[in-house]
């Protein structure tokens, strides 16, 4: 029998641990929650009738009232957030369809501009809205964003729209509730999915700054922002309950004028889209997204919330009574922030001790407050993440997702990562995941220590293909 062979056998041996999926883990779903908050809408008929029903365009407005209460405790902006700056979605993924039907045209709108590395299954959103090879990628630096790559960049396809005399619109009529942007800019700013960073204020401020030069609505998921604790291990604490930066949203509500400043037309140029999957539950397919009142109105306008009323509005109105009693904000602080802490705390250890010796690199080592799902490692350049990946599934029945799952297609000269994981830490019960990070460390190891290392990091790109494949059916 082969070595292969026999280590293939070894690995089915193995329980499968998977660093792949990013799903929360279900200990830590608040079935109990959900359940108490739909008996109480249920059974008040002044509820229940409602909800059964369709719903308005800019959703519950119980809801909308709450999540802009929330939002202006947490993030403690310079002035409260308000109902009629957010409007209910069917979560952040639907609500960038949304998006991009009220305010793009896939012909005068020039490119999509993307964060990279970038959250993979943003992609086929973007090709269903026609922008297939219009993508690019932003490359980030260590503040998380490359802002001179990005203002460079957009100023060449400025010019190049000139040229072709791209001036105005072409599928999009005119519409009162909506306007054509001629650029989007998409970005996870905080606890980055995939890349772990967050990106500074300084580089927030340049962002807006940018966008509003070159007439771009930057769409930001802020979908882990919540999910946030100390770095340190020493640390007294396991969650925080305030923000420690403002979004982008609220850098363009406030700076230099604001986004409602003299002169402009209202819209602004961020659009932030938020989520309950990440802190209450997948299944629910509820978010909000928060603009300016114009943008947040024209987001309702797409023709399938006109026809079909607010999207998820029954179980909005589910949602909202569990931020009305407050036992939603309480989940978050008492049992998610200090779950996910521990797990991070019990990834990051192992890593620490297992992974770093020989040569792997995490982002931004220094950050006082961390969070989200994912941590994000840089092989050593003698390594392909692919070849990695496969060997980890192959050797070890270890699932973890290779660098180049997240490269914007098309656009990979500014932003390739072939020597790169992303390990989510939110799905497998934490008794794994040391487990797990010694499993990898091992399959690094031996490609490091025999000669088909190296081999193996050259490997051809049918055998990369095959690697993606095999991850690719625990997505």
């Amino acid at each position: 029998m082969s070595a292969n062979a026999n280590k293939g056998d070894t690995a089915r041996a193995k329980p499968l641990i998977n660093f792949l999926q990013g799903w929360p883990n279900t200990s830590l779903l608040p079935t109990h929650l959900v359940r108490k908050a739909s008996n109480n809408v249920l059974s008040n008929s002044i509820l229940s009738f409602p909800a059964m029903l369709y719903g308005p365009d800019q959703g519950d407005p119980r809801l909308r009232e709450n999540i802009a209460s929330w939002l202006s405790d947490f993030y403690k902006p310079p002035k409260p957030i308000l109902l009629d700056r957010i409007t209910i979605t069917g979560g952040a993924s639907q609500n960038l369809a949304c998006i991009l039907q009220v305010f793009t045209d896939p012909l005068f709108t020039r490119n999509i501009w993307m964060v990279a590395p970038c959250y993979m299954l943003a992609f086929r959103i973007f090709d269903d809205s026609g922008f297939h090879g219009k993508l690019r990628a932003i490359p980030e630096d260590d503040e998380g964003v490359d802002i001179d790559f990005l203002r460079r960049e957009i100023r060449k396809s400025e010019e190049k729209a000139t040229q072709e005399g791209n001036n105005e619109p072409k599928l999009k009529p005119a519409r009162p509730w909506g306007k054509i942007y001629r650029h989007i800019i998409y970005a996870v700013p905080t606890f980055s999915n995939p890349s772990f960073k967050t990106m500074t204020l300084r580089r927030r401020e340049d962002l807006v700054r940018v966008a509003r030069d070159f007439d771009a609505l930057i769409v930001t998921d802020d979908v882990y922002d919540f999910l946030q604790w100390p770095s340190s291990p020493n640390s007294q604490t396991s969650g925080l309950d305030t923000a420690v930066l403002p979004r982008v949203v609220d850098v363009d509500r406030f700076l230099d004028g604001g986004s409602e400043r003299e002169g402009v037309d209202g819209f602004g140029n961020v659009a932030s889209n938020g989520s309950f999957s990440k802190i209450c539950g997948p299944g629910l397919r509820t978010g909000w997204v928060e603009g300016t009142p114009k943008l947040a109105y024209g987001v309702s306008q797409t023709g399938s919330s006109r026809s079909g009323g607010a999207p998820s509005h029954l179980t909005a109105t589910f949602v909202a009574d569990a931020l009305a009693s407050g036992e939603l904000q309480r989940h978050v602080l008492d049992t998610l922030q200090p779950s996910y802490s521990s797990r991070y705390r019990s990834m990051i250890s192992a890593i620490e001790t297992n992974l770093l010796p020989l040569g792997v690199k995490i982002p931004q080592p220094d950050r006082d407050v961390v969070g989200g799902y994912f941590i994000w490692l840089t092989l050593p350049s003698s390594l392909r993440g692919a070849v990695v990946a496969q060997r980890a599934k192959e050797e070890e029945n270890l699932i973890v997702a290779q660098g180049d799952l997240f490269e914007v297609p098309g656009d990979t000269d500014h932003a390739s990562f072939p020597h790169d994981l992303r390990l989510c830490f939110a799905w497998e019960d934490e008794d794994k995941l040391a487990e797990g990070i010694q499993r990898l460390a091992s399959v690094i190891r031996n490609m490091q220590n025999d000669s088909g290392g190296v081999d193996a990091a050259m490997q051809s790109t049918t055998g990369e293909s095959r690697g993606k494949d095999a991850v690719r059916n625990f997505w």
